[in-house]
């Protein structure tokens, strides 16, 4: 029987790389419907295509100048909600980018279900949440991330107590030696030019400022149940490692391929187990020299603020991820340099005032409030 999938943001980077896995895997598995916010023509052509007879469209004013029967389209974020909460699905794969993801989160969690997560913010903002839930529905998280994947392959049949610490790896993004004084002169096409990795734009720019490695601490966290001072991070320009365990005994395993997100996806829907797949080979006598080095803190202030953050706790990874994004918006606009990012997160963190366990509606209105903020440049 085919494993039937749920396929959220299945017009990103992370969808694109599920459907050539289905394609390829498509005697194992199925997609029942799927999602995308704004892009019709491509949510649409992708349901032909690969035979979904269900999809959303989380945009509600995007007009649509043409229907399909055959295609059931819903539309809006409560319809969404209502499918995942009634449709007959095993697996729900949640690539949405950004807070936007949390709510689907919490609903397929509540359900019970299996969710494969690419959403890391899902557990940055609301990571003591969605724990109390998975403890109460026994719902499984699988991470996607291919940092996480790595370490959740790892840690396979080890107990926690095994584990002195977690080695997040960071390729170091484009900017790694660019002289810092040429930082201010940094414009968005330059942000976007990743060196190992095709992501969407949100992410990319994450990954120059390296905001989006800390952000993947904080998720570890949470996914791991590791204190924060047994999760590091290491420059790995190559993206061959994606993460490292370094067990008590002072052993070290890596899980390491070559970049693609199609290996931790393939793995996020068939564990425990890995099935036979030629679609990732890495050839070990092409690889040149791995190489690691420190996250430098001038370089990358970003990383020790959202590490900060999460170690914080209460709503202050909301207020981060929240500062975060709306700063990345007014960089893509063109309101703020590059290097304001930073200035947009630290004045928001500065500004606001912790609140230990927050409950969902809080997190949801402030995380609001901030990303309204039309004057959130000059307000903190």
């Amino acid at each position: 029987m085919k494993k039937k999938i749920a396929v959220l943001g299945i017009t990103g980077s992370i969808g694109t790389s599920t459907l050539e896995i289905v394609r390829h895997h498509h005697d194992q598995f199925e997609i029942v419907f799927a999602t995308a916010h704004s892009d019709y023509d491509k949510l649409y052509e992708i349901a032909k295509t690969n035979k979904i007879n269900k999809i959303v469209l989380t945009d509600t004013d995007k007009k649509i100048y043409h229907a399909d029967y055959e295609v059931k389209l819903y539309r809006g974020r409560t319809d969404l909600v209502e499918l995942i909460k009634n449709e007959d699905f095993d697996i729900l794969i949640n690539a949405i980018s950004g807070s936007a993801g949390l709510p689907y989160t919490i609903v397929t969690l509540k359900r019970g279900k299996s969710l494969a997560l690419a959403n890391k913010e899902s557990l940055v903002m609301a990571g003591h949440i969605v724990k109390e839930i998975i403890a109460e529905t026994g719902a499984t998280i699988l991470p996607i991330d291919s940092e996480h994947s790595a370490i959740f392959q790892v840690l396979h049949g080890h107990d926690k107590s095994e584990v002195r610490n977690l080695h997040i790896t960071a390729s170091g993004g484009p900017f790694r030696k660019l002289p810092l004084k040429d930082f201010d002169k940094i414009d968005l096409n330059e942000a976007l030019k990743h060196p190992t990795w095709e992501m969407g734009t949100k992410v990319t720019i994450d990954s120059a400022t390296m905001m989006n490695k800390g952000l993947e601490v904080i998720e570890a966290h949470w996914l791991f149940d590791m204190d924060y001072a047994n999760i590091k991070a290491v420059i790995h320009p190559q993206s061959i490692i994606h993460s490292v365990v370094e067990f008590v005994d002072g052993s070290m395993i890596a899980q390491m391929s070559v970049p693609t997100m199609q290996l931790p996806i393939l793995y996020a829907l068939t564990h425990p187990i890995h099935v036979q797949s030629y679609k990732v080979v890495t050839c070990l006598e092409s690889l040149h020299a791995l190489t690691f080095e420190p996250i430098c803190k001038n370089r990358y202030p970003l990383f020790y603020i959202a590490c900060q953050a999460g170690r914080d706790g209460g709503l202050m990874p909301t207020i981060l991820n929240a500062a975060n994004e709306k700063a990345i918006e007014l960089f893509i606009s063109g309101q703020i340099k590059f290097t304001s990012i930073q200035m947009v997160v630290e004045k928001a963190l500065n500004k606001a005032a912790n609140i230990n366990n927050p409950d969902l509606e809080t997190i949801l209105n402030i995380n609001n409030q901030i990303k309204s903020q039309s004057n959130m440049k000059y307000d903190f």
